[in-house]
């Protein structure tokens, strides 16, 4: 088990800049580039669902149900005591939330992209990601994420920068676990850490609140093998989500006219259910029986 103080020189202010950027704050997020209003809103697709859990989406409350499609920049996705969901973003990604769980997608834009595309294990188009972790735990499975994408989760003890790959985030109001399964993330233990610690597969950081002023401590360790099936059901449950649909893209009817009158994008992303339309019911994985770890 290593420390890490996290106390970082202006050395390392080029990586502290590039987290700056996956807020959305520099030039090429401006109006045409990503996230620009002449692009097609991103979405968020529900794979599978067990118990109940909620989104809040364009100031609307809504009960999740199965298959349904939602505007992803903006929404905030709860799941409730002993349920779980797992739903997938139009750039790919698969996400599972465990119970009692609470995230807001502050941010989720993408460039627009091919239609009837074949390579379904990498990304559509250029996406920025950043979401904040409130509560609960998540587990990632990435599409390969191609160059000038950026995805960062944030938690109250820190933030993940993820380059792809599968990992689990847990927060709670004593400090975060992140735990990497494969791929490649940095984890910083809040503004004031500038450089990060980079997790090798099969490694966790534990992110420790500091005092006042100060970042979070992080420890690096290997997983324990007490947690591995646990951590291992949370990202398959987001792989398998992603298997269950894939997004294209349509043109609106009277698009062109649309277009010019508002600027607004002349195409839709829309979410293709494939076979199976849900997950298979044995690999359904309760709060209950994933526990806590």
């Amino acid at each position: 088990m290593v420390m890490h103080s996290n106390s970082r020189t202006l050395l390392a202010l080029g990586t502290f800049l590039v987290l700056i950027a996956s807020l959305g704050t520099t030039p090429a997020f401006a109006d045409g580039g990503v996230g620009g209003s002449a692009n097609p809103a991103s979405k968020i697709y529900v794979a599978d669902l067990s118990g109940s859990a909620e989104i809040t989406s364009n100031d609307k409350v809504q009960d999740l149900t199965k298959r349904s499609v939602h505007d992803a920049q903006g929404a905030v996705i709860q799941t409730k005591k002993n349920s779980t969901n797992a739903m997938v973003y139009s750039n790919g990604t698969g996400v599972f939330f465990d119970a009692d769980t609470k995230v807001d997608v502050k941010k989720f834009v993408q460039e627009p992209f091919t239609p009837n595309r074949t390579d379904m294990n990498v990304e559509p188009s250029i996406s920025n990601t950043y979401a904040v972790v409130d509560h609960g735990t998540v587990g990632l499975c990435t599409s390969k994420l191609v160059a000038g994408s950026s995805m960062t989760y944030a938690t109250s003890a820190g933030s993940v920068s993820v380059r792809g790959g599968k990992v689990v985030i847990q927060a709670t109001d004593k400090g975060t676990v992140v735990s990497l399964i494969s791929g490649d993330v940095t984890v910083r233990g809040g503004s004031l850490d500038m450089g990060g610690e980079n997790l090798k597969p099969g490694q966790q950081a534990i992110m420790t609140p500091g005092g006042p002023g100060q970042p979070s401590s992080i420890t690096i360790q290997d997983i324990p093998p007490a947690q591995r099936p646990a951590l291992n059901n949370k990202v398959t449950m987001a792989c398998m989500a992603k298997s269950t649909v894939y997004f294209d893209v349509v043109t609106k009817q009277n698009a062109a006219s649309e277009a010019a009158k508002s600027n607004s994008a002349a195409s839709q992303i829309v979410a293709k259910p494939v076979t199976p339309a849900i997950l298979p019911t044995d690999y359904t994985v309760s709060a209950s029986r994933l526990g806590g770890g």
